[in-house]
């Protein structure tokens, strides 16, 4: 039987990659909404090809049942926030949420309340979170062989270099454009399809990670004995078919420079070299020079490249960065960490940031803060420690199993795609410190496919069907 739903499913769910990040990162309800609709209607596809015998769970997918449960377990924990259950019970469970909502004038003795300070803001939270979870789940379940696993990195490849060539050719044209009604500050810095330059850079520090992966695991695994061997490898790669995949790399290098992001280029390089060192230390089957390889490409690209187009005006900008460039980040962040002393186990409720901090924020901060300007702090705030829990534990062991697929896998593709786990997890790691990658839609979703890789790249049959 021929696999009609399986296959619709998939590519369906590679262009949801490359569609996500154009109508400003999905981050407007109704770009967010078509994206939810999209990974949706792609998994009910591969359900009804389930049901049809056109495919089965894979070993990837019974390999992953610590993530697979880790991600049920979430979900059940924001439903209980944003679902309302009797006012002793939210007394007992976070008393801060019960005297918020006493302080509303609308709570009888037998009215029903949420733990979340604004469910609403809740469940759209929690709607996001399962279109991230079915997203993780597709990823493992549509690439069950080597050249999905191909066809998927390649399609988030494609979306990095889109928006690179989109927002570099915008960027040295000057043009002030609007998207969707919103300007976008294209003479300033390259942004891409995204409001925020931040945000264009880590979509494409985990875009060139995955890149980098590929490039990676199409090297030849011979080991090299000499450097004449390096520079012959070297020049055979740039005068390849790979050639193409080089320049992509490129591309995308040259954009992020150009976003003047201080900590997006900070974590991409940064992430280079931890990725590197790890791929050195735990690869027993890969040529030394592989991680050397991929570095030096990338630093000829800086060198020679990227200071055409302002890398050292990027450096510029790290180098004066001021105290108070730092505090403006810092403070809000400090602020909503006094959050979590009121609301430590359960949070405030998922996405309601902007709703809970106007009772924290202090006298000296002026602007509006939807988001606090750090991944960590939001979870912690939002979701309490039991939700932040959950999920760093989840991506813990999506992580790890990328450093195993290193150390134990001898197939190049999933080797190389196990270092672009790697490198673009760390990234985005780093770049969570200062910004909120992870509350941009089209951002969390390839994250959340870049953690399933994780697994694929550790359990993935080479010799699987295609």
């Amino acid at each position: 039987m021929r696999p009609l739903f399986d296959r619709a499913s998939f590519w369906l769910f590679a262009a949801l990659i490359i569609w996500a990040p154009i109508p400003l990162g999905s981050n407007r309800p109704w770009a967010w909404s078509i994206l939810e609709i999209g990974i949706f209607g792609a998994g009910l596809l591969w359900l009804a090809g389930y049901a049809r015998r056109e495919t089965v769970l894979g070993t990837v997918t019974r390999a992953a049942w610590p993530a697979l449960a880790l991600l049920v377990l979430w979900l059940a924990y924001l439903l209980v926030q944003w679902l309302p259950m009797p006012a002793a019970w939210v007394r007992v469970l976070s008393p801060q949420a019960a005297a918020l909502h006493a302080g509303a004038n609308y709570l009888g003795p037998e009215r029903l309340i949420t733990l979340s300070v604004d469910p609403h803001a809740t469940f759209v939270f929690w709607l996001k979170s399962c279109a991230y979870a079915v997203a993780f789940a597709l990823t493992l379940l549509l690439v069950h062989g080597r050249t999905r696993l191909a066809w998927l990195c390649g399609a988030i490849v494609a979306s990095g270099m889109i928006q690179a060539f989109y927002g570099s050719i915008m960027h040295l044209a000057k043009v002030e454009l609007e998207i969707f009604g919103m300007p976008i500050q294209h003479a300033s810095q390259a942004s891409g399809g995204y409001v925020n330059r931040n945000h264009l850079a880590g979509l494409l520090e985990m875009s060139l990670a995955v890149g980098i992966g590929l490039m990676v695991g199409q090297l030849d695994d011979r080991p090299r004995r000499s450097w004449r061997d390096f520079l012959h490898d070297t020049a055979t790669l740039l005068l390849s078919g790979k050639a193409m995949l080089r320049l992509v790399l490129v591309i995308m290098v040259v954009a992020l420079v150009m976003t003047r992001s201080r900590m997006g280029n900070t974590a991409f390089f940064a992430s280079l070299l931890v990725a590197g060192a790890l791929g050195l230390a735990l690869s027993r089957h890969a040529p030394r020079g592989t991680v050397l390889l991929i570095a030096s490409l990338v630093a000829i690209d800086v060198a020679l490249i990227g200071t055409w187009f302002g890398v050292e005006r990027t450096f510029q900008r790290i180098a004066e960065t001021t105290v108070q460039n730092v505090e403006e980040r810092v403070d809000p962040a400090v602020y909503a960490v006094q959050m979590f002393d009121d609301y430590p186990l359960f949070g405030t409720g998922g996405g309601t940031f902007y709703t809970a901090f106007t009772r924290y924020r202090g006298h000296d901060i002026d602007a509006f803060y939807d988001h606090v300007h750090n991944d960590y702090v939001q979870f912690l705030t939002d979701t309490g420690a039991i939700g932040i829990g959950l999920m760093g534990l989840f991506v813990l062991g999506s992580l790890v199993c990328a450093i195993l697929a290193q150390a134990r896998r001898r197939d190049p593709l999933a080797r190389g795609v196990a270092f672009g786990v790697v490198m673009g997890v760390i990234a985005i790691g780093i770049h969570s410190t200062v910004d909120f990658n992870l509350q941009i839609p089209a951002n969390a979703f390839l994250f959340m496919i870049l953690l399933a890789l994780g697994w694929v790249s550790l359990y993935l049959n080479r010799v699987a069907q295609k």
